[in-house]
Order: structure tokens, then C-alpha cells, then sequence
């Protein structure tokens, strides 16, 4: 089947009309129609002939076209029935050749069993509501996948938070939890223009790159956990958000992660979190000790 024009907005409107298909609000559906920005983005994946990528949301191909161009091996989920069946008519030579595999489905529920077909993918693509965005990166990440690189085109307001640092307002748990995996740096802003249908925000694609010297503390479960407490209630103090886990003795065991007690946990860096939790799982592994 011929592909459509993915630059045109009225021949992707043809194309979808002549198929009997609309849209989909629910999905978040936006085309990139700007081949320029396309193939800056792809550029930032880094792919080659001997690469694995996962792509999420190929919905008529146009980004998975640019990645297959470059010789990679490309497994796309696609929950929308109605693109499934089309992607998979389009690149049906490239699957013929074991260089295409589509995953039909919800990829929230459908990764993992991927997953454990074929291993961890070498890059990561997707353009991502923000819901679909932020689960996907904290499950992989709370399941100890990690991917060498990853780009994501998600709302610009996601995209900072994602990258935010300590002591901005943007920054949450959402943020830790990326810092702590990822060097994240800003590919490309893009203007509703680039997308048909037109959406009502920016979007911002970045980049995100595996750390080294990950996790960087002795229980990642416990780590993410005290992030999840500390951030809950971003008016009260570390030592009132720790309590819940430490009880009366959350200040002493703040204390000796060398933190003020009455800080507020988007003062602390990922380094000091880390610290934290150290600190935190020594004082419980005590308790522990104690009640045996």
C-alpha cells in the first residue's frame, strides 16, 4: 500500500476519510508533519543497522519510516486497531525481512511480555500523551529497564518537569525519578503548526541517556517509595513526610544524611535523596533486626 503524503495535512485528512477513519481524541493523536523536525528527532536516536527500537504510537508510519530508512530494527505498539492494520500494510516488505514487528495493544500492558521475547530494546521512541508518558518511564525505570537512549515528544510543560532540577517549582517526584535514570537535554520545541490536527500546546522533544552508576543506592524499591512520601504533600517538611516511614525518629535519620530536617523535599537534590534513602533503609533494617 502506498504510504500518504505525511507532510500534507489534507492528504493525510484524504487518506484517513478514504480509509473510513477520524482521529481519535482519546489516543492523543497528532501527526508531525514537519519532515524536518522528523528527521532532527529520529537524528537524535542514533540508530544504525545494528540497532533494536521500540516505537510507541507509529500511528500512520511517518516516524517509522524515518527510523526504518536507517536501517534499525523497529518493534511499533499501536493501540489504535485502525492504524494497526494499516502500519502493518505499509511496512509489510520490512516485516517479511524480520526488520518490522507490530505489537497490537495497550503498551502499558503489552511491554512486559515483549520484554521478555526479545530483551531490552537498544533505543526507545514515542510520541506520548502525557498519562501514556509519564507511567511508561516510571514502569520501565521501576522494573529495572533502562534504555541506552530514549526520545520522547511530549507537552513542553511534561518535558520540564521531566528535566527541572531541585529548587524549581516544576520539580516532583516525576522528576527525580527521570534524573535519577537519565541525562535528559532538550531536542527540539515544537509549535502547534508542526502538527496536524493542530494541538492546543507546545511540545517538546527530548533526549534521554542512560546514567552510569545507576541505581547509586542499595534499594531502588525503597528509594522510589521515600520520593513518592516525601513529594506528597510539597508543603510539609521532610522530616513531617518521612514520618510515616521513620515515625518519631524521621528527624535523627535525616540528620545523618547530613539534611536540615525542616527542608522541603524540592530543595534536595538526587544525590541527596539517594543519601537519604541510604540512611533511611539502614535506620528500618535496625527495626527489623530488632523485632527478630
Amino acid at each position: 500500500m502506498e504510504h500518504p503524503d505525511y507532510n500534507s495535512p489534507l492528504a493525510l485528512k484524504a487518506f484517513l476519510d478514504g480509509n473510513g477513519m477520524a482521529m481519535q481524541k482519546k489516543f492523543g493523536q497528532n501527526f508531525l508533519v514537519n519532515g524536518d523536525a522528523r528527521r532532527r528527532i529520529v537524528d537524535a536516536l542514533d540508530i544504525d543497522g545494528s540497532k533494536n527500537v521500540w516505537e510507541v504510537g507509529p500511528g500512520l508510519g511517518s516516524m517509522t519510516a524515518e527510523i526504518l530508512s536507517r536501517g534499525a530494527s523497529l518493534t511499533a505498539f499501536e493501540i489504535d486497531r485502525g492504524f494497526a492494520r494499516l502500519v502493518g500494510e505499509f511496512f509489510a516488505d520490512e516485516a517479511a525481512r524480520g526488520k518490522f514487528r507490530l505489537v497490537e495493544g495497550d503498551v502499558l500492558k503489552t511491554w512486559k511480555g515483549e520484554l521478555e521475547k526479545s530483551g531490552v530494546p537498544d533505543r526507545f521512541f514515542g510520541n506520548l500523551p502525557y498519562n501514556v508518558a509519564a507511567t511508561i518511564v516510571a514502569d520501565t525505570i521501576a522494573s529495572g529497564v533502562r534504555f541506552e537512549k530514549a526520545v520522547v515528544t511530549v507537552q513542553k510543560e511534561v518535558a520540564v518537569r521531566m528535566a527541572a532540577d531541585c529548587g524549581s517549582g516544576d520539580y516532583s517526584s516525576f522528576s527525580v525519578l527521570c534524573r535519577w535514570a537519565y541525562r535528559i537535554s532538550n531536542v527540539a520545541d515544537l509549535a502547534g503548526g508542526n502538527f496536524w490536527p493542530v494541538p492546543r500546546v507546545a511540545s517538546r522533544a527530548v533526549l534521554m541517556e542512560r546514567r552510569d552508576g545507576f541505581p547509586g543506592c542499595a534499594n531502588p524499591g525503597l528509594f522510589m517509595g521515600m520520593v513518592r512520601q516525601l513529594f506528597s504533600s510539597r508543603r510539609k517538611t521532610v522530616r513531617n513526610n518521612l514520618a510515616r516511614l521513620a515515625g518519631a525518629d524521621s528527624g535523627d535519620v535525616i540528620s545523618s544524611a547530613g539534611i536540615d530536617p525542616s527542608s522541603r523535599a524540592e530543595s534536595l537534590s538526587v544525590e541527596e535523596l539517594l543519601a537519604l534513602s541510604d540512611k533511611l533503609g539502614e535506620f528500618l533494617g535496625r527495626i527489623d533486626d530488632g523485632k527478630n
